[in-house]
């Protein structure tokens, strides 16, 4: 093409310097590239950073806010139980009744008052050893009313039990077999017998539980449902309450 040398070799220096510009703008748009790639990986990282330390705090302080108040929850009730009082009945300290100076409303103490519970929860397995929760609600109930000022002889309680709860009405034998353990509740249930409270077990929820009468304590009368037994004291004066949580 160029016959003449100095024209062939300032050809191909401006040949190289053209390969040596487009392959110094190839760089630079790669490294051009890459710098944004960087950044917005590190942009990201940060607000994931953000993002995990706003969730941190917020973590720490819902758990602070928790700590708290379960700490007030234990003062509080430590000083509910310094100054609470067991008139008929201690089933423990949910059972407790706190004191109150000069009420301003009070009831008849010359009335009679007729109690029906009714009981139908059981306590889970990890509370299994301890008294069922309804029946210390109705020891609280009954001890609300004598603290009241009503006598315990004008207080009549009828328990109504049916579904889980029956197996609180066990006698130790078979409360055994099923839990391995004593029946916790055995003291408590002589004690509102003494106190005149009935227990009637519902035949319907022992077919399905495929419990016998003679699996429960002595105290314990079987009707053919709860259901009746409920309609029939409420007809004849009884107050419904209903004791599980």
């Amino acid at each position: 093409m160029f016959e003449n040398p100095t024209m062939r070799k300032i050809f191909l220096l401006i040949s190289l310097s053209l390969i040596g510009v487009g392959s110094i703008a190839q760089n630079f748009n790669l490294d051009s590239s890459l710098r944004v790639i960087s950044i917005q990986k590190d942009s990201l990282l940060n607000a994931s950073k953000i993002k995990r330390d706003s969730i941190y705090r917020s973590d720490l302080h819902k758990d602070s806010v928790k700590t708290n108040k379960e700490f007030a929850d234990i003062i509080k009730w430590e000083k509910i139980k310094a100054v609470e009082i067991f008139p008929i009945l201690n089933a423990g300290e949910n059972s407790g009744v706190a004191t109150v100076i000069n009420p301003d409303e009070v009831p008849d103490p010359k009335m009679q008052y007729k109690l029906l519970f009714e009981l139908t929860a059981n306590n889970p397995d990890s509370t299994i050893k301890e008294i069922n929760f309804g029946l210390v609600e109705v020891a609280r109930i009954l001890n609300l009313h004598v603290a009241s000022g009503i006598p315990i002889k004008n207080i009549i309680p009828v328990i109504v039990v049916h579904a889980g709860a029956l197996h609180a009405l066990k006698n130790n034998e078979y409360f055994n077999k099923k839990y391995k353990s004593d029946n916790p509740n055995i003291k408590l249930i002589g004690e509102l017998e003494k106190l005149g409270a009935k227990f009637i077990a519902c035949g319907q929820a022992m077919t399905f539980l495929e419990i016998q009468k003679e699996m429960f304590l002595p105290v314990v009368k079987v009707s053919l449902t709860a259901k009746t037994v409920l309609t029939n004291y409420q007809l004849k004066g009884f107050i419904l309450m209903a004791v599980d949580r």
